[in-house]
């Protein structure tokens, strides 16, 4: 994972001293829940909402293609109901809801769908997720509810996590933009042994503006 994140960095600042980017600002809504299994058993869960708002950059690299780093805060989390044992949170637990709060850094390919200076585009690749924090509220089925800060470490929740982002989406000769996104968790952020399997995935809708963006002039006079 180390080695991965210096990969990917040492990229980014490779392509970004020997271009021109465009710096990004984007913010939305968002639906996340989980792939929950245990033992190979799929749990019941629901949706909860959540936001992102971040950072991002558009680097010519081989156009239409453009590499798109980005960095953003997510707020996530997840609603499940445990036919089960499942520690985390507690083998007693008859559910779990939570709130985790995360910083994401996203390593995007963006492919824009024609030359207009409006056109729509294509985003997809690979991003590390840090869970920063989170809280976590249960019930016992002895009764009783837990509400408590979510407890990481090597043998409960993890800090680190990976996903794949796809992004489609829309972006105006202003500088102006619109996308949805899906977010698709590949590791368990549950670290714990025989635990749950815990993969993230999220539905999102952003809207965002390239701050140095400049207009693409179009000639529409008559040719002779």
């Amino acid at each position: 994972m180390k080695k991965l994140c210096f990969l990917s960095v040492l990229t980014a600042f490779t392509l970004f001293c020997t271009a021109q980017p465009q710096f990004g600002i984007f913010a939305g809504g968002q639906a996340t829940t989980a792939k929950y299994t245990i033992q190979d058993i799929k749990q019941p869960n629901q949706y909860k909402y959540g936001f992102q708002v971040g950072l991002g950059l558009k680097v010519p690299f081989d156009p239409p293609l453009f590499f798109s780093p980005a960095i953003f805060y997510s707020m996530k989390g997840y609603k499940v109901q445990f036919n089960q044992p499942a520690y985390p949170p507690d083998t007693l637990a008859v559910d779990n809801n939570t709130t985790i709060h995360t910083v994401e850094m996203a390593f995007l390919l963006q492919l824009d769908l024609g030359k207009r200076p409006d056109h729509f585009f294509i985003k997809a690749g690979p991003s590390l997720d840090f869970q920063l924090f989170g809280k976590e509220k249960y019930n016992l089925k002895a009764g009783g509810l837990v509400d408590r800060k979510m407890i990481f470490g090597f043998t409960d929740y993890g800090h680190f996590s990976a996903s794949l982002l796809m992004q489609l989406g829309f972006e105006t000769n202003s500088g102006f933009m619109i996308f949805g996104q899906y977010s698709l968790g590949l590791a368990s952020i549950n670290n714990a042994d025989y635990g749950p399997q815990i993969h993230h995935r999220i539905y999102g809708i952003s809207f965002g503006k390239y701050l140095n963006h400049k207009k693409t002039a179009i000639d529409t006079r008559k040719k002779e």
